[in-house]
């Protein structure tokens, strides 16, 4: 009897340990209920036809704006080099010496030949004076008159002679100083002092580039050019003004030159070769950042889509095709799918050709929130002012086609 109660005593302290949690599970169960009543949240960017420059990406080298290639003028040995490797030099600046010794002998012995001619000029000056007074008085013949005359006019034409041979020496004399032909930068000196450098020689002494502003020279294929002819014809893309064509830079690790160009020019042939044609743009280089020869990749623009469509790079989703689809919010907020078609990419911008229109609401971000059919929350997207491409003009975007 004591065990039967023993027992019916720990039943009732059980019974009464799970009375809370049994009364627990009359409770409603809301937590659940409550996620599933939430509507997701996205971001969004609401499409806007805007003026967009149509831009190509091609492939170039730098060039100097002028080269120089520094020749001796006269043939002497070098005394001295008077640049540094690679510094900046204005022009006129001497860069060399050539001993100047045997110049001086000739100019000192072009002088003495003008004084020499210059007596010998006053001496038939006075000889031409007496004898036209003796012809006045029918002292002498017309004929000595006439000697006299044609003996000044030798001795006149002897000291022009000679004052050519002095000027012709102090021009040799001042050449013995090699001088910078052009404000630029100097190179490597390719001879040293002791050299004998000859007039005229093919072999330069050393190069001058300016650098301050530079060129670059690239090239455009001739089926890219007829593209455009034939959007400027059909309308579908409108002319840039001469002179307000935009050009940039890539460098070779993909960073972006900070300073614009202008447009100079393409030229009026083809590259048999190659089928390209070459064109050229004109940039400041204030740090020497870009020296010739480096590779680079020219942003030109060359027209103007008047109402093109631009969206971010991320609301472009890839379909199991391989297609390109955004996902676009309904007036009653739902999502669908919408497949598209896109023409280019610049500065995180896609342009879409076809499959959307002004007005609609393009999802940005949140895609792992819904999927398509969902109803969501749309909020505009934080960065959507930040759509326009750098470089663009004001209020347009602008895209690449390599």
């Amino acid at each position: 009897m004591p065990r039967i109660n023993s027992r019916l005593t720990s039943v009732a302290l059980l019974i009464a340990g799970l009375s809370p949690l049994l009364g627990g599970c009359n409770e409603p169960v809301t937590a659940e209920a409550s996620i599933s009543a939430v509507i997701p949240e996205v971001s969004v960017v609401t499409v806007v036809p805007k003026p967009h420059a149509m831009v190509h990406e091609l492939p170039g080298r730098i060039a100097p704006l002028r080269v120089a290639e520094v020749r001796p003028r006269v043939s002497g040995i070098i005394t001295e080099r008077l640049f540094k490797q690679g510094s900046e030099v204005k022009a006129g600046d001497p860069l060399y010496q050539i001993d100047p010794k045997p110049f001086e002998v000739e100019l000192r012995a072009a002088e003495a030949a003008l004084a020499k001619a210059n007596a010998i000029f006053e001496q038939a000056s006075l000889q031409a004076k007496r004898i036209q007074q003796l012809t006045a008085r029918h002292a002498t013949s017309e004929v000595e008159n006439e000697k006299a005359i044609a003996a000044l006019r030798q001795a006149e034409a002897d000291v022009a002679g000679r004052k050519a041979d002095v000027a012709r020496a102090r021009l040799h004399l001042d050449y013995t100083t090699i001088r910078a032909p052009i404000d630029g930068v100097v190179g490597a000196a390719q001879v040293t002092e002791g050299a004998l450098v000859v007039q005229n020689d093919a072999a330069s002494l050393a190069t001058v580039q300016q650098l301050d502003t530079i060129y670059a020279d690239f090239t455009q294929s001739v089926s890219q050019l007829n593209g455009l002819r034939r959007a400027f014809e059909s309308g579908d893309l409108e002319r840039i003004a001469p002179g307000a064509a935009k050009v940039r830079l890539v460098l070779d690790d993909e960073a972006l030159y900070p300073l614009p160009g202008k447009f100079l020019f393409s030229e009026a042939k083809v590259d048999a070769s190659t089928g390209q044609v070459t064109l050229r743009g004109e940039f400041p280089n204030p740090k020497r950042e870009l020296l010739p020869g480096m590779y680079v990749r020219v942003l030109l623009e060359q027209g103007v889509d008047s109402d093109a469509i631009a969206v971010p790079q991320q609301a472009v989703q890839r379909d199991a095709g391989g297609g390109s689809e955004v996902f676009v919010v309904k007036d009653d907020g739902r999502v669908i799918v919408r497949p598209v078609r896109t023409a280019s990419v610049q500065d995180g911008q896609s342009m879409v050709s076809h499959g959307l229109k002004a007005g609609d609401r393009v999802v940005v971000e949140g895609f792992q929130k819904f999927t398509a059919g969902d109803k969501v929350r749309a909020v505009m997207w934080a960065e959507a002012d930040a759509s326009g491409a750098a470089g663009a003009l004001p209020g347009e975007t602008a895209s690449v086609r390599r």
